[in-house]
């Protein structure tokens, strides 16, 4: 009828540092996204597609942040590990359905800015709000077609005496290795798919990059488009990386201590949805004065 979370194993006189850390990246995700979500719902400016891609990232990071973080805050200072056999499932769907909607998001976003540099005055022809919306649609529905199998295979699972999982929050791969049966067509699946989803998004979002620096090079602003080209790779590169890592990690090796593998699930999660508005949003002059507007109105 439930799961036993151990947070992060092996480190567990940690927990009540840990916990600050993972808690002050959480506000700074609420505060940054839900400030960005608040200037484009408030300034009738913001409203081309470029703000309706970023009020998408900021909503994708604010469900998986908060689908993860307090769990694991109640872990940490609360000693608050059971988290009932339904709460365990919707969890590990929203996090799994949300790291592929921030994929597809990303990919999305680099199309907008190729479309943006290279055919300016055709940009909200190209990329209307029809468009736009059946991008999102796109996205949410990729993501339903990945998780849900592999939330039906997990929840399908015959579930042997031990409960407790070596993790921070319901991570597939360690409820799935509770199971009696054989999980490896699990880790097949989700290493196969996440690596597919990952693969084409990345490939794309480099050729999108690739384009953007090749329809710069030689004008003016060419310094500032590189400036934030080299931003958004690095913070996708922050995004990717250990996702990719602590996938493959899970699914082949064993020589990693298990305490590394929860943190880098956790770090995962936590750090871009703190480093998106900064990076992607804040950076734009039209939201930098948009905050600033909600900020000092009365004055």
């Amino acid at each position: 009828s439930s799961f036993i979370l151990v947070g992060v194993p092996g480190l567990e006189a940690s927990h009540t540092w840990l916990g600050i850390l993972f808690c002050l990246g959480y506000i700074m995700a609420l505060v940054g996204n839900g400030m960005v979500l608040l200037v484009i719902r408030l300034d009738d400016s913001l409203r081309n597609p470029m703000h309706c891609f970023l009020a998408m990232l900021a909503v994708t990071d604010l469900v998986m942040v908060t689908s993860t973080v307090p769990k694991m805050l109640s872990i940490f200072w609360l000693n608050s590990t059971e988290t009932s056999y339904m709460a365990c499932f919707v969890q590990m769907f929203l996090v799994h359905s949300t790291t592929s909607e921030e994929s597809g998001v990303l990919l999305a976003m680099a199309f907008d800015r190729y479309i943006a540099i290279s055919q300016p005055l055709k940009y909200e022809a190209i990329l209307t709000h029809q468009t736009v919306a059946k991008i999102g649609l796109a996205i949410v529905g990729r993501a339903l077609l990945f998780i849900v199998p592999l939330t039906w295979m997990v929840t399908n699972l015959s579930f042997c005496n031990s409960r407790v999982v070596p993790h921070s929050y319901c991570e597939h791969m360690a409820v799935a290795k509770l199971a009696c049966t054989d999980p490896r067509s699990i880790s097949l699946y989700s290493t196969t798919l996440s690596s597919l989803i990952v693969g084409m998004d990345v490939a794309f979002i480099a050729l999108s990059y690739g384009m953007i620096i090749k329809a710069v090079l030689g004008k003016k602003s060419h310094r500032k488009a590189f400036s934030t080209c080299g931003c958004h790779i690095c913070v996708m590169l922050l995004y990717y990386i250990p996702g990719i890592v602590s996938v493959y990690i899970q699914a082949f090796d064993r020589s990693v201590p298990a305490w590394a593998q929860v943190l880098l699930a956790d770090v995962y999660l936590t750090l871009p949805t703190m480093l998106n508005p900064i990076i992607y949003s804040m950076r734009i002059k039209q939201i930098r004065r948009a905050v600033l507007k909600v900020l000092f109105s009365n004055r």
